[in-house]
């Protein structure tokens, strides 16, 4: 991979990644409020994390991603959703409040911090700016995840890359005259 300058990843930074986080966060709020909060021990299979520790993850790991990335370090375990909160709607909340301060916090970096060499975990080398993607691809894997636990459970799937059959007959529903 050719290497970029601090100029080249501030602007990609600023024109294109930041717009895609944002989005994509708003999204990812959206699926951690829609699980229900009854069934949160349920997991399709004995291997897979239950809806809470899913729910759980994804809040703290996205967030994780950003904050590691303005610090400049990864720190496993320094970001956790706090144990008082246990209604997915409050952790969704939590979620997109620290989600705003750390996404506030990216958007000041300079070029040549999102250039700087960081470490994940030991297991590989990569500029700052890349762990933006990387968290991203992170968290749309679990969430992908999640989304497929929301019916089983009970629960509606939100609109996630446009509408879903529930956010269309929610829709249909609240067009419908009374």
């Amino acid at each position: 991979m050719k290497e970029i300058t601090a100029d080249q990843a501030h602007l990609f930074v600023q024109n294109v990644v930041l717009g895609v986080l944002k989005n994509e966060s708003r999204t990812t709020r959206s699926v951690l409020a829609a699980v229900p909060h009854t069934h949160l021990d349920y997991r399709p299979d004995a291997c897979a994390k239950t809806a809470d520790e899913l729910v759980r993850h994804i809040a703290s790991a996205d967030n994780l991603f950003l904050k590691s990335v303005v610090d400049g370090v990864f720190v496993p375990g320094s970001v956790k959703v706090p144990q008082d909160l246990k209604a997915p709607e409050q952790i969704a909340e939590w979620y997109g409040s620290e989600y705003a301060r750390n996404f506030e916090a990216v958007t000041k970096l300079p070029g040549e911090q999102l250039i700087r060499m960081m470490n994940f975990r030991g297991q590989f080398e990569r500029p700052a700016f890349t762990f933006l993607q990387i968290g991203l691809l992170h968290t749309v894997h679990h969430r992908g995840q999640l989304s497929t636990y929301l019916r089983p459970m009970g629960g509606k799937v939100p609109a996630i890359y446009g509408e879903s059959y529930d956010s269309a007959q929610a829709k249909k529903a609240a067009q419908a005259p009374a």
